[in-house]
């Protein structure tokens, strides 16, 4: 099943490797450059997953996340934290926030595509 999933991220290469493996992965993909642009893309596209990075310009992931957690309408959107921050404390505030997972970077991309794939199949069950 193809679904929309949207790469908030302000590193090209990243950004570059996640629209690869989503595209392969069959799904349709968007992709921010930085958490403004992020929050305007889910509002307008409801994606059915966020691959949001925590550090960007703008707003962070972190706030990205909140705002889209305080609003009701997309209760059933899944977000996945990317982060080069992989302390506890930070995997603990992104999880409070309403993160469905969290990932740090650098990551494997066959365990990316496995979680992807696992959140999406919670949103459609």
């Amino acid at each position: 099943m193809t679904h929309k999933v949207l790469i908030a991220d302000d590193e090209p290469n990243i950004v570059i490797s996640l629209e690869y493996l989503m595209k392969r992965e069959g799904h349709q993909v968007l992709v921010a450059r930085d958490g403004e642009q992020a929050l305007a893309m889910i509002r307008e596209q409801r994606p059915a997953l966020v691959l949001l990075d925590v550090m960007m310009p703008g707003k962070t992931g972190f706030e990205v996340c909140q705002s889209v957690r305080a609003d009701e309408s997309f209760a059933g959107m899944k977000i996945m934290l990317l982060t080069a921050k992989g302390r506890d404390t930070d995997v603990a505030q992104g999880m409070a926030l309403g993160a469905d997972a969290y990932m740090t970077k650098p990551f494997s991309t066959k365990e990316l595509a496995a979680r992807v794939r696992e959140l999406l199949a919670q949103g459609s069950a």
